[in-house]
């Protein structure tokens, strides 16, 4: 315990967050960074964008629902220290997302009615399945839920997210480079807390299994909601991309796509068959089972 306690400190949190990788940002990015012209002069590119950014509201705003709920629920004195720095993080995440938001034009008074029209259904029962486990103060299926379900999703969608905008668009690409970080340790964390509680309560492993299949059902719809809309909004940007010579020499491949010429439908199979590859392995590892969703229709 005393590894543990110093690993998720709030001392080391200091060190590696705020003195670390984000030093020196502003909302997440390096000052004076601002959304490109091809968005910002292309109205529905820019429409396309805050649509997106929508859905990683209500994924951040869930994580910080969940993260606070589960700090009373948290059995030992080093999981309240690590939850409440996740808190932190989680609300840092819905700051800056929403702070792209308004940079992407909606006015800050309509910020909760614009998450409220677009976030994603499917999202939002995903969101609901997690935070019915923390309002019941239930740790272990919470944290699974949260810092491996959830936590894995986001860390995936942003490193494709951060793939695909590090040549075209510096600021957003900057910005999902510290959420990637946050989310690492809280995977981090789920992995190492989680497990030995697992094995000493067995009883609990068809629930919380049961859990992340729906959770996962959720989430593959979100995708395929996602990516069946994007695509119009993809191929205008591309094109503007390759007209003002912004796709020359651009690195865009991510485990083993290339992001700037792949399909939408091929997009949402290397994001899916990624997050499920990680979900298995991380399941694995605290002592469940993948239980694999139905498939959304």
């Amino acid at each position: 315990m005393a590894d543990f306690l110093s690993q998720y400190s709030i001392q080391r949190w200091l060190e590696m967050c705020p003195q670390g990788y984000l030093e020196d940002t502003v909302y997440g990015h390096e000052e004076g960074l601002a959304e490109p012209d091809d968005i910002m002069g292309d109205e529905d590119l820019r429409v396309a964008s805050i649509a997106l950014t929508v859905q990683l509201i209500a994924g951040e705003r869930c994580a910080l629902a969940a993260s606070s709920g589960l700090v009373n629920a948290a059995p030992d004195d080093a999981s309240k220290t690590f939850l409440a720095t996740q808190t932190l993080d989680e609300a840092r995440h819905v700051e800056i997302f929403t702070k792209r938001l308004v940079d992407l034009g909606v006015r800050k008074e309509d910020v909760n009615s614009t998450v409220d029209e677009l976030a994603n259904p499917n999202l939002v029962k995903f969101a609901e399945v997690l935070l019915e486990k923390v309002a019941d103060g239930d740790f272990i299926a919470g944290v699974v839920g949260q810092n491996i379900v959830l936590e894995g999703m986001a860390f995936s969608v942003f490193e494709l997210l951060e793939a695909t905008s590090k040549d075209l668009n510096p600021k957003f690409a900057q910005t999902l480079s510290g959420t990637i970080a946050d989310e690492r340790r809280h995977v981090g964390f789920g992995e190492n807390r989680i497990g030995s509680l697992i094995r000493e309560h067995p009883e609990r492993r068809e629930d919380i299994e049961r859990m992340q299949s729906e959770m996962t059902y959720h989430m593959l719809a979100t995708f395929a909601d996602v990516f069946s809309a994007s695509g119009d909004s993809m191929d205008r940007g591309r094109q503007l991309a390759a007209d003002h010579g912004e796709l020359d020499g651009a690195d865009m491949k991510w485990h083993g796509t290339d992001l700037a010429t792949a399909s939408t439908e091929d997009m949402e199979a290397v994001l899916a068959n990624t997050v499920l590859g990680e979900f298995k392995t991380r399941l694995g590892r605290i002592g469940l089972e993948y239980r694999s969703p139905k498939v959304p229709a």
